[in-house]
């Protein structure tokens, strides 16, 4: 049986969906409605390589607003992205666990927090202090994930938990925010939404649920499987305004460190990319 992947647009009365071929079932997009709830714009893609996924992201791009700001200051329009790669994609360095991760904080205006050890970044094997291999004291993970971008890759240590919180470039963390959208790059996403019960999620792996300023969950949805080893994913919405002030992450159904194998999707991270940091009204 072919499957889909869905590029899901809101429309006034529901969803428009425009399914395109791809290698497995795609995640089932679930929202918290209210009566004056606007469902977002989805994004979400899976396939064997940065191609298979390509266009999605290009799209989300577009949705958000474009130029990419990088390291600006506050601006009124436009999309941030962190792809982990630094030196210009050249650096193939382990970076130490920390938490909260604030690398990004002043510049792009984004904080990450996990419940485990810390935050790090990594290529899947090489460099100096030997990567996610060595992170994780694990070889196969030298090569069962790919990146989607260069060769540094996100995760957490101690949990497969990562959550985010947005605030004004250039304020130093001061000035809390909120952004129209967010998404981000997976690799290794296995496990899909659902399976032979009809169950939606009872084995789905990994997760992502957005948050408004007050707590509230805005939406959540499982992240689409593409089974294979190294193989990308890709999840992402987008509102009309900027009302995401948090986003909570479930990579994978396990923390990083035991093999990658039916009772355990291990799943990294790779790009994120979301709306340029508004601040709170």
């Amino acid at each position: 049986m072919k499957k889909y992947a869905l590029l899901t647009f809101a429309a006034a009365f529901g969803f428009l969906s425009i399914a395109v071929p791809l290698m497995n079932r795609p995640a089932q997009a679930q929202d918290n409605t209210t009566k004056d709830f606007v469902p977002p714009t989805v994004f979400q893609a899976a396939g064997p390589n940065a191609a298979s996924i390509q266009s999605t992201v290009d799209a989300y791009r577009a949705a958000l607003g474009n130029p990419n700001n990088g390291n600006a200051g506050s601006l009124g329009s436009g999309h941030r992205e962190i792809n982990w790669d630094g030196l210009g994609g050249a650096d193939t360095s382990t970076t130490p666990p920390v938490n909260p991760f604030n690398t990004f904080l002043n510049t792009r205006g984004s904080q990450f927090t996990t419940p485990g050890i810390g935050l790090s970044q990594a290529p899947a094997s090489g460099g100096a202090q030997g990567g996610l291999a060595v992170l994780f004291n694990n070889p196969t993970y030298a090569t069962i994930f790919k990146p989607f971008s260069n060769q540094r890759m996100f995760t957490p240590v101690g949990s497969n938990i990562t959550d985010a919180l947005f605030f004004l470039p250039g304020s130093g963390g001061n000035t809390p925010a909120t952004v129209s959208g967010f998404g981000a790059v997976f690799t290794d996403v296995d496990q899909p939404d659902g399976n032979r019960s009809g169950k939606r999620g009872d084995k789905a792996s990994t997760l992502i649920e957005y948050f408004d300023q007050d707590g509230k969950q805005l939406f959540r949805s499982f992240v689409p499987a593409s089974t294979g080893n190294g193989n990308l994913s890709f999840f992402g919405i987008a509102f009309d305004d900027a009302r995401i002030a948090s986003v909570h992450i479930r990579a994978g159904n396990v923390a990083p460190g035991p093999n990658d194998d039916e009772r355990h999707d291990v799943v990294m991270m790779d790009d994120f990319i979301y709306g340029e940091p508004q601040p709170l009204q």
